[in-house]
């Protein structure tokens, strides 16, 4: 047990040494230390089966639930409070121009549509910090290195407007394409843009036919698991609503119903902060399992790469 701690102290903190510690069974002990920097078990490289995605997801989402949660609904608190504003004013102007008997009036409803095409705007310019971090900590969580709150805003914002521009991108597809099968076929050729853009530090195009090529031959595995994890994700983030939605019952005993229809609708916003790192850490794990299965790559050939 000496002479394993004095090996794993003697190594030096890079992703190749991290990745032969993992293999060798040095420095994957919970708690061991690496030149004074804790170093997290990395992902073990092989082909993920639809339960090993889910297994791994929530696993790697435990290994630094604090700090992933933590920045992913930090994010979405300024849309959330914009949200509850405008919702809350929007349904007073409506229920106040009910009760009167007069028809909808929804140039006195303009408090409550700036202020949700504002939150929309806000969320548009923090949306790809959000989804920027939280894909930078999961890809080095995943690699076994170190995740910090520095690394994760300083990788989020490298990368920014790559992640924008492929947001943009979808929502204009989302808005563009009638055809929905359409979309949903080229959605699931792009699943590893993201990852390919902060593993391999591509450009938004060429992560986009790196993508492209990882899932030819594949597309229906993939599609059959991202839709496995996407009802995951709509059932954890209905559950939590209907919590709080229960809550907003309670709630409008004490306060105003304005009030408590304004906190709730931020809730769900927070709600869903929580829960789309679930999907991010998905796709992160669907990368991986591409490429184990397309290129046959494994631990030693990836940390080689990654070490240059």
């Amino acid at each position: 047990m000496q002479s394993s701690d004095a090996l794993a102290a003697l190594l030096v903190v890079s992703p190749a040494a991290t990745w032969i510690a993992e293999f060798t069974g040095v420095g994957a002990r919970p708690g061991l230390t690496i030149c004074g920097m804790s170093v997290p078990a990395p992902l073990r490289l092989r082909p993920l089966e639809i339960g090993d995605v889910l297994d791994e997801t929530f696993r790697l989402y435990r290994r630094n639930f604090l700090l992933i949660a933590g920045v992913s609904v930090a994010f979405a608190i300024p849309f959330a409070a914009l949200a509850g504003f405008s919702f809350g004013a929007l349904f007073g102007d409506l229920l106040n121009q009910a009760a009167s008997g007069n028809p909808a009036d929804f140039s006195q409803m303009s408090n409550g549509i700036v202020g949700l095409l504002l939150g929309y705007l806000v969320n548009l310019a923090l949306q790809p910090l959000q989804v920027g971090a939280i894909t930078f900590a999961v890809c080095e969580s995943a690699l076994g290195r170190p995740v910090t709150l520095r690394g994760m805003l300083l990788g989020a914002m490298r990368r920014y407007l790559h992640v924008l521009g492929f947001l943009l991108l979808l929502l204009l597809m989302g808005l563009l394409f009638c055809l929905f099968p359409l979309w949903i076929w080229i959605l699931v050729n792009w699943i590893a843009v993201l990852p390919a853009i902060f593993i391999e530090n591509l450009g938004l195009g060429a992560a986009m036919s790196r993508s492209w090529a990882l899932v030819r031959g594949m597309w229906w595995r993939t599609f059959l698991i991202l839709l496995l994890v996407g009802i995951l994700y709509y059932v954890v983030t209905l559950a939590l609503g209907a919590f709080f939605y229960a809550g907003q019952g309670l709630l409008s005993i004490v306060v105003s119903q304005y009030i408590a229809i304004s906190i709730y609708e931020g809730a769900v916003v927070l709600v869903q902060g929580l829960t789309v790192p679930i999907l991010l850490i998905a796709i992160v794990l669907l990368y991986f399992d591409l490429r184990v299965r397309k290129e046959g790559i494994d631990l030693f050939q990836l940390a080689s790469h990654l070490a240059t």
